[in-house]
């Protein structure tokens, strides 16, 4: 190869190592690592199925975040997020607890819901440890 097209193909490559990997997506090791986004992990993961206003799916299949009485207890959406309930899959091995505590945190907060108790790293943890029902 000449010098020439090796000075090329020096600058993508470069970029490649730089750009982001795997790990820095949710649930990856340098995510678990960060301090944790409701609000990034919300939009990145969740708006996909809840929609970015949290009014879920028409046909009820996955339903509205936005104004949720069952939110009121935070164990609730803890267990869902954890453990996964109907079309939701568990979320327990993708995102770190602080990822989880952070995200039910923010959807308690917003889209017209109003419940200011956040949700800690110790509320995801004991409530997943002591298997808490989504019921």
């Amino acid at each position: 190869m000449s010098l020439r097209r090796a000075l090329i193909l020096i600058p993508p490559l470069l970029a490649l190592l730089a750009a982001p990997g795997h790990a820095d997506t949710p649930g990856g090791v340098q995510a678990k690592n960060k301090a944790a986004d409701g609000e990034k992990v919300y939009k990145q993961i969740c708006a996909a199925c809840h929609m970015p206003d949290a009014m879920g799916s028409g046909g009820g299949a996955i339903p509205a975040l936005a104004k949720d009485k069952k939110l009121a207890d935070p164990a609730y959406p803890i267990a869902v997020v954890t453990k996964g309930k109907g079309a939701m899959p568990p979320m327990g091995d993708m995102l770190s607890s602080a990822q989880m505590a952070a995200v039910i945190t923010y959807v308690r907060t917003h889209f017209g819901n109003s419940y200011a108790q956040p949700v800690t790293e110790a509320d995801v943890k004991r409530v997943a440890k002591a298997g808490g029902s989504a019921e």
